[in-house]
């Protein structure tokens, strides 16, 4: 019994150790735990798919991530509170959009600098915003106006008498008298 106990201690103690070399490599590989940086904000009509920890991008890089969501109760905007690598300048006039990594990707911000020299400095604000777009909205609207029902509209077509519905008549041009 004394050498089952053993293995099994062994086991266990492999076990735990891949485990923490699993966690360790996660949390270097993914910056999750590197928050060294300067805090940024932006204030935006809508954040649909965003959540603390999601990317912020520049140029397709990812150089930080957001900190925080706060509503404003009185103006309804979302204040985006974002943590930038410090080794990262974001100019003064650039733009800031909800965007995301396909049509089954998840969303990020993304950063699209501008040409100033002058720089957000920390607890600066980009303002200069686009909120998220309803992608499944616009995918409805799309399909809903392509379906062929044109919805009482005429968009020009059907003008000439010719085209004219003919109600059940038959319009067909009649053979001459006599043949």
């Amino acid at each position: 019994m004394s050498s089952n106990n053993t293995v099994e201690t062994i086991i266990g103690a492999i076990v735990v150790a891949v485990a923490a070399a699993f966690l360790y490599f996660t949390y270097t590989s993914t910056s999750a735990g590197s928050l060294s940086g300067y805090e940024i904000t932006a204030r935006m009509p809508r954040v649909d798919g965003l959540a603390t920890g999601t990317d912020v991008r520049l140029s397709g890089i990812k150089v930080g991530a957001v900190n925080a969501l706060t509503l404003d109760p009185k103006t309804y905007l979302v204040t985006v509170h974002m943590n930038i690598r410090s080794d990262v300048q974001v100019p003064e006039d650039s733009s800031l959009l909800v965007t995301s990594s396909g049509l089954l990707g998840g969303s990020y911000l993304s950063i699209s600098p501008g040409g100033s020299d002058k720089m957000i400095q920390a607890g600066g604000a980009i303002s200069n915003v686009q909120g998220s777009v309803d992608l499944m909205g616009l995918v409805g609207r799309f399909i809903g106006n392509g379906s062929g029902q044109n919805n009482g509209q005429n968009n020009g077509q059907n003008n000439h008498p010719n085209n004219a519905p003919n109600n059940g008549q038959n319009n067909a041009p009649k053979p001459p008298a006599g043949k």
